[in-house]
């Protein structure tokens, strides 16, 4: 610190503190403090098929349309409306099952909840199920 004595008109000895040290140093541990928090990954894991050469199969597989209204209504195979997770690891585990697994096709509402989609998508993978996909995300863009 420093001090300030004024020979000026006045008989009063002037005494300043000399901030520029303080402000230098909280700057420097602001800096630091930026420098050394971590980055936030908001990343979700997924599953993702290995890429391979194999052509397509020549036949047309078997699908499943998956419905998710807004109010968070599951409609299986556009006729079966299931009423609980249970129900909906049941059919999975049944498809699982088969010799050539079906493919998902999940047709959310825009409105729906995310936690119901992510709960279907979660009993899916449960099953084993391998070919999940989304169906008229054009529906999204706007």
């Amino acid at each position: 610190m420093s001090m300030n004595v004024s020979s000026g008109g006045s008989e009063e000895p002037m005494c300043d503190v000399n901030t520029t040290p303080l402000i230098d140093v909280m700057l420097v541990l602001l800096v630091m403090l930026i420098v050394t928090l971590p980055t936030q990954n908001h990343g979700v894991l997924l599953d993702m098929p290995r890429p391979t050469d194999a052509p397509p199969p020549p036949v047309p597989p078997e699908v499943i349309d998956i419905e998710i209204d807004f109010d968070g209504t599951i409609i299986w195979n556009q006729v079966t409306p299931v009423t609980s997770i249970a129900t909906l690891d049941s059919y999975f585990r049944r498809e699982a099952a088969k010799d050539v697994q079906p493919e998902i096709h999940l047709r959310p509402n825009r409105r729906a909840r995310y936690d119901v989609v992510a709960n279907v998508m979660a009993s899916a993978q449960r099953a084993k199920m391998v070919k999940m996909g989304f169906t008229n995300v054009a529906e999204f863009r706007d």
